[in-house]
């Protein structure tokens, strides 16, 4: 991905990221440098984009409802989902505020167009969020609102979900999804996976890549692309979903592959739309 910032009259991209394992980020981990190069992606990311964004729609593989539902208090707590990390992995912050007006308008829209949601004041931002946003805008003074993947973990269910959200972009708010392309906790760092994860890799990056109508089409079947169980086993695939939403939310926009990394013997992506 350039550094240069697109046309200042673009519209805001969509964006699929890798947020790393727990708090890697800022920890020391064996090897030293595994998970520099995607740290430094997400430090220089933002740069990408035609400006500031006036808000972010954030969702995380990391919260699970049966319907779709969205932060809503002013100022959400951080929850660290994360365990047996070091003692100063829980008491990071990232004091961004809330945007309750923007997750009412997540809520009524998503509602239009038939899909069941709801606000929840109570909960707050999870690592899915905070970890790369702490990279991506360390000032944290962008009004964040996290969105909830559906627990049905229907691919097309998300597609739709984001399809109807995708006119935020036209406001200036950023859509992320938080996840990883691979994720299967048993495989990370056995060598044998290393070929399975290029295949479903290369699989996705086509898939991201082709024409809207095609990619819709590819994605919402992913479970048929080569290796797909074996990087997310079944009830697992949390961490692909945030990419069929952002996907939904490109509308006709062109897909492109903006990162790619080794971790742990794996292939990691980053995609980006617009």
């Amino acid at each position: 991905m350039s550094n240069a910032p697109a046309n200042a009259s673009a519209r805001m991209p969509t964006w699929f990221i890798p947020h790393g394992g727990g708090p890697c980020f800022f920890m020391d981990w064996n090897p030293p440098d595994e998970w520099n190069r995607m740290a430094d992606f997400l430090k220089n990311v933002a740069a990408t984009l035609p400006r500031r964004p006036k808000a972010i729609v954030m969702v995380s593989a990391h919260w699970l409802k049966p319907h779709f539902a969205v932060t809503s208090a002013a100022q959400p707590e951080l929850i660290y989902d994360y365990h047996g990390f070091p003692p100063h992995t829980y008491e990071l912050t990232y004091p961004a505020p809330g945007a309750p007006v923007l997750a009412e308008q997540v809520v009524k829209t998503l509602t239009t167009a038939g899909i069941t949601s709801a606000s929840d004041a109570d909960r707050g931002f999870d690592h899915g969020m905070f970890i790369p946003l702490k990279l991506i805008f360390p000032q944290a003074n962008i009004p964040v609102v996290q969105l909830s993947l559906h627990n049905s973990l229907d691919p097309e269910q998300h597609l739709e979900a984001g399809r109807s959200l995708g006119t935020l972009r036209d406001q200036d708010i950023l859509i992320i999804g938080s996840g990883m392309s691979f994720h299967n906790m048993r495989a990370y760092g056995n060598p044998q996976y290393g070929p399975v994860s290029d295949a479903f890799d290369d699989w996705l990056t086509k898939a991201v890549e082709s024409s809207a109508q095609e990619r819709y089409r590819l994605l919402a079947n992913w479970e048929q692309a080569p290796g797909a169980r074996q990087c997310h086993p079944p009830r697992a695939e949390e961490h692909l979903l945030p990419l069929m939403f952002i996907a939904g939310a490109a509308g006709e926009d062109a897909g492109r592959k903006v990162f790619s990394d080794r971790i742990m013997d794996t292939t990691v992506s980053a995609f980006c739309f617009g």
